[in-house]
């Protein structure tokens, strides 16, 4: 576990997602050494996950041992709160990557009003889930609105090619994907970001975190096309897991229309910012109603 000497590893969960690009820069270019930090990257095989990378059956910091880890910024309330998974240390968009809604263009849907009473394939407990709700929102009356759970990118565009679905959430690049496959976008919302610590993380190591990440995220906005390999491996892979989702797909079409996107630093946590997130899922009875933030947002970056 993670302690004040700044020489002992921090074990830091890695989601293999467009969004989290810094932090791999940072661990393999040695931005993190560079701070002081040994740091251990903590994935997980994705052949062996069938509902998302974050796991709901388990903790992180108990279970698993690790010192840091991001999660969409409401799941990280639900964690920290429900699982008592960790303290939540930072949050922020991450990168100039939104959600994108996507339909079959053979269905009745045009706009995000017409979404009304039609499940949405979503990957359940993730951003996806929360932003969903909060974006259609704005153009559903909040009863109407279905979520269905279809799992990871390439199960959810899987599911809607094969009209198992109407609707589906994605990132880039798998909505540059869903693009190719001839889909339809007719919604796009924010993706909001929380990296959640262990109550043993010093102060001075998440510092030196932050420093190291904003490297990375300076260096990769000033050169993107250095990175852009690194960028597209996540959906080159996908091709190896679900091979049937790019049949007469031109994968280097696809690889040469996607765009490595501007990617920001996470802020230190602000409990009274947070607070109106976390009063949003009490309305909806997504929180437990007792839910304190100050219990949930680490000492440290109150």
């Amino acid at each position: 576990m993670a302690s004040s000497d700044m020489q002992s590893a921090l074990r830091v969960f890695h989601l293999p997602f467009s969004f989290m690009l810094p932090q791999r820069v940072a661990a393999e270019r040695g931005y993190f050494e560079d701070e002081g930090l040994d740091i251990e990257l903590v994935e997980r095989d994705r052949q062996q996950v069938d509902w998302k990378y974050v796991p709901a059956d388990w903790t992180l910091t108990g279970d698993d041992n690790v010192d840091l880890y991001p999660v969409c910024k409401w799941e990280s309330l639900r964690r920290t709160w429900s699982l008592d998974d960790g303290k939540i240390v930072a949050h922020g968009t991450f990168a100039d990557l939104p959600y994108s809604l996507y339909t079959r263009p053979e269905t009745p849907i045009n706009s995000p009003a017409d979404l009304a009473g039609v499940p949405v394939g979503v990957n359940r407990r993730t951003g996806q889930e929360y932003t969903a709700i909060k974006a259609l929102e704005e153009y559903v009356d909040p009863d109407e609105i279905e979520l269905e759970h279809f799992g990871m990118p390439t199960e959810r565009l899987q599911a809607l090619r094969d009209g198992d679905t109407d609707a589906v959430t994605l990132l880039d690049p798998h909505s540059t994907l869903a693009d190719h496959l001839g889909f339809e976008q007719v919604l796009a919302f924010e993706n909001h970001i929380g990296i959640v610590g262990t109550d043993s993380l010093a102060g001075d190591e998440l510092d030196a975190f932050m420093r190291a990440y904003g490297r990375a995220v300076e260096a990769i906005n000033d050169d993107p096309q250095a990175f852009r390999e690194q960028y597209l491996a996540m959906l080159e892979s996908d091709a190896e897991i679900a091979p049937a989702l790019f049949d007469g797909v031109d994968l280097e079409t696809v690889r040469e229309s996607v765009t490595v996107p501007q990617y920001e630093v996470p802020e230190l946590a602000d409990p009274d910012e947070l607070d109106g997130h976390l009063e949003w899922m009490k309305d909806r009875e997504l929180i437990d109603d007792r839910a304190d933030i100050r219990t949930i947002v680490s000492p440290s970056s109150q």
